[in-house]
């Protein structure tokens, strides 16, 4: 069996600069605290999705710096000897904490709690950034693209709008949040994400008459394909569809024009055509918004792609990764110090974090409590939010997908009504930062 690609390299020079003065000034093994989070949402969104999580333990896992990767380090000077010796034999052994995948965050939330050496945590930064800004950011999207579809299942079809990899983890992230199925066939492989697809206008046009591609399908697919209709006359195309399969074809694609109309048309010609169980897929760069106008159509189903693979306008959720807190000295029993940022509208808060999500008695999220270095005292109606995921540099939270999507619904099921909403708003509940004391704290993030 060959090892898994090294991911040492996917990250910033400035990690590795700062592992080699920290070697040279005999700080890099100080006892610290990173945290991963997010100052604020994106405009105007009501909640985020955390994803990413399953990617981010198999990118740690692999992070190693083989010949290759020192050669080149060495060969261009970024590394010394003493640094290159240190990462000759790196593995991450510190731990890690963090929100549960699927799991919904808000402006402050420590969405990831990195604790080890200075030197091991830091060159964590980009690889932990890069994988949930993205992954977050997708399957935020996509939870609210399921929310507005409701019962209508979607499609992940958004494979040839970005690179070929974040293809893959934006299926993954997309499943996540509610997506029934992909088009993209290594998501299938690597996540086992059910897969779709059937054909595109290319194939009708590579055959003389519309007839024939249709009946080429069928043969090869059964009668319960899907056939895309608006290559020509969607009128005579589902007639024609229709009548090859004496009124069993399994649904009728719609990638263009008005698709509320279209779909009112469609389905009346083929209930009028007796084809009364046959589907209606819509696709065509479809949002939330569409989705939410799409409510009130004949539609079955919904294929998704660029919308959904860029964030819906918000391609990143600006996360952020800071040192909060950090031993006074190298000694194993040296007392951490909280520290903080004060930059101009890029503070942080110093200290490590507990969070809990405060629910009424009914079980609908009123809060977002994060004590700050120490737990916050429940109620007794409180939501733990964040799981051991390594434990002395080993993975013990790994968990199916599977449980991921569960999570994610039952999260979203906690959220007040307002969540719902499609229209610009505030964070559906607040973020408290309380004092080992209790006591509320005044917060840089809202709340």
């Amino acid at each position: 069996m060959t090892n898994p690609p090294s991911t040492a390299l996917m990250t910033d020079e400035y990690e590795l600069t700062m592992i080699r003065a920290a070697l040279a000034s005999g700080t890099a093994f100080r006892h610290s605290v990173f945290e991963l989070f997010a100052r604020r949402l994106p405009p105007g969104r009501r909640y985020g999705v955390v994803a990413g999580v399953g990617r981010a333990l198999e990118a740690v896992a692999n992070f190693r710096f083989g010949d290759e990767e020192l050669t080149f380090l060495r060969k261009n000077a970024i590394i010394d000897d003493p640094t290159a010796e240190y990462l000759s034999s790196f593995r991450f052994t510190g731990s890690i904490w963090g929100y549960g995948e699927g799991d919904l965050y808000f402006p402050g939330s420590p969405l990831v709690s990195v604790r080890g050496t200075f030197a091991e945590c830091v060159v964590l930064e980009t690889i932990l950034l890069s994988i949930y800004n993205y992954d977050s950011a997708v399957a935020s999207a996509a939870s609210r693209m399921t929310l507005m579809a409701e019962d209508r299942p979607c499609i992940e079809m958004g494979s040839r709008r970005i690179n070929e990899w974040a293809a893959v983890a934006a299926a993954r992230a997309a499943y996540i949040a509610g997506f029934a199925s992909t088009s993209n066939m290594e998501a299938g492989r690597t996540y086992g994400i059910p897969t779709s697809g059937t054909a595109a206008h290319s194939f009708t046009l590579l055959h003389d008459t519309e007839e024939e591609a249709f009946r080429a399908q069928i043969a090869t697919l059964g009668e319960d394909t899907t056939l895309l209709v608006d290559t020509y006359d969607i009128e005579a195309a589902v007639r024609t569809g229709v009548r090859i399969t004496n009124g069993q074809l399994g649904a009728v694609r719609i990638d263009s024009g008005d698709l509320t109309a279209t779909a009112r048309e469609v389905r009346a010609l083929l209930d009028d055509l007796g084809a009364t169980k046959t589907r209606i897929i819509v696709t065509s760069d479809l949002d939330e918004w569409q989705l939410a106008a799409l409510a009130g159509a004949p539609v079955n189903g919904y294929g998704v792609g660029t919308s959904l693979v860029t964030g819906s306008g918000a391609p990143t959720c600006s996360m952020v990764y800071k040192l909060v807190a950090r031993a006074t000295s190298d000694a194993p029993d040296a007392p951490l110090v909280p520290v903080a940022k004060k930059s101009a509208a890029k503070v942080s808060v110093g200290g490590q974090k507990y969070a809990v999500r405060r629910l009424d008695v009914k079980g609908i999220a009123e809060a977002e409590l994060i004590g700050v270095n120490a737990p916050p005292q429940g109620d007794g109606d409180d939501r733990p939010l964040l799981r051991e995921l390594i434990r002395d540099g080993e993975i013990v939270g790994d968990e199916p997908l599977s449980q991921a999507r569960k999570r994610h619904n039952a999260a979203r099921g906690e959220l007040p009504r307002d969540g719902y909403k499609m229209s610009r708003g505030e964070p559906v509940i607040p973020t408290y930062y309380l004092d080992d004391e209790g006591a509320i704290m005044p917060s840089p993030y809202g709340g």
